[in-house]
């Protein structure tokens, strides 16, 4: 089986991967790179500004961050549905079917890391492991024994991550200092991130859940690096679309030192990815200030932001999440859903003994479907 080596016999060892510090920063410092990098970076901006306008932003975390979890998981082939996504809500509920329940996990291991990096500004393996343990609902750490060699689609070995335990733990620790700055590389964040991106999947350290810890590593170092205040930037969804690309410019940095070429890759998926959510953001903004002009209008006795609120945080609400957030009894939240439904800011539908309230406005943006002109 032949062993494929991640960087260039020119600067590296061909034996083993080596930390990304002994890259060069000025090879980043290309015509082609440093437009796209202003690019990318304006978009981010813009970006960060368009979702503080948004005065809940646990909404768009809630919202944008299931639908990065169904994107992300998509990735390693477990598929649910949305609907079976805004039904479940709880992981916890033995009613939703096993893969819903592990894209629900993602959307927890997102905020278990969102959490950290706000609680200490730093992004450590301590971190990293705590993300896949809520993943992989297991403590089982740092690979101990050889990975999995990564196979193309015809079956054939392309690449195999360092096999031994000691390696995978000097690597890890190297990353952890190349992401907290504790070595100095002179390079836009959004390149670090870039390039950090590829050493975490080529060291490929846990027994499962590599690609989307991975993933969600892309976005809380741009939270650590303040150039988002939430974790809204999710690239899950523009993988997808290129997956063949995405693989065979991780395989050519490893095998040709095409560093750049995936460089640039990252830096337009960022600027493509922040461009759709601004359109997100905005079509989520406009439905929502619609909602609340018209619920105000037509429901003075019971209109409050948190009804609001609720309702643009769960895309099927439920009595009891109404009960809960409004402080209110059974009767009285069921009359408040009942009423909405009647009016057509809901969609009521029966699941078992109880029922959903479905925001047909905010899940129309979120499956990508037009709603009242405001969505793709």
């Amino acid at each position: 089986m032949g062993v494929f080596y991640v960087y260039s016999a020119l600067e590296f060892d061909m034996t083993t991967l080596n930390p990304l510090e002994n890259l060069d920063p000025a090879r980043f410092d290309t015509p082609r790179i440093l437009k796209k990098l202003a690019s990318a970076s304006r978009r981010l901006a813009e970006l960060k500004g368009v979702a503080a306008t948004i005065p809940n932003q646990g909404i768009l975390i809630n919202t944008l961050g299931l639908q990065e979890a169904k994107d992300s998981s998509e990735i390693e082939n477990i598929v649910t549905t949305h609907d079976e996504l805004f039904k479940g809500d709880d992981p916890a509920q033995d009613a939703i079917d096993a893969a819903t329940k592990e894209v629900l996990r993602y959307r927890h291991a997102l905020r278990r890391g969102f959490n950290l990096v706000k609680e200490t500004g730093l992004l450590t393996l301590n971190h990293i492991l705590q993300v896949q343990e809520v993943l992989e609902q297991n403590r089982a750490g740092f690979r101990k024994l050889p990975g999995t060699a990564l196979k193309n689609s015809a079956g054939e070995v392309v690449y195999t991550p360092p096999q031994d335990q000691q390696e995978v733990q000097r690597l890890m620790g190297d990353l952890e200092k190349f992401i907290n700055g504790d070595v100095p590389f002179e390079v836009d964040p959004l390149i670090k991130m870039s390039l950090i991106h590829h050493q975490f999947e080529s060291i490929h350290p846990f027994y499962d859940g590599n690609g989307r810890t991975g993933r969600i590593v892309n976005v809380l170092y741009l939270v650590k690096e303040d150039l988002l205040d939430i974790p809204v930037l999710y690239l899950s969804s523009r993988i997808v679309q290129t997956k063949a690309e995405y693989y065979r410019l991780l395989q050519a940095g490893r095998e040709e030192d095409a560093w750049e070429d995936w460089v640039f890759y990252m830096l337009d998926m960022v600027e493509h990815t922040a461009a759709k959510t601004i359109q997100t953001i905005g079509a989520i903004k406009n439905v929502l200030q619609d909602y609340k002009h018209r619920i105000r209008a037509k429901h003075k006795g019971f209109y409050s932001q948190d009804l609001i609120n609720n309702l643009f945080t769960h895309p099927y609400t439920r009595i009891e999440y109404l009960m809960q957030d409004l402080n209110v009894s059974r009767t009285t939240a069921t009359s408040y859903l009942d009423r909405l439904a009647e009016d057509g800011f809901l969609v009521k539908q029966k699941r078992g003994r109880g029922n959903y309230y479905i925001n047909i406005a905010l899940t129309a943006i979120l499956m990508g479907r037009s709603a009242e002109g405001t969505a793709e």
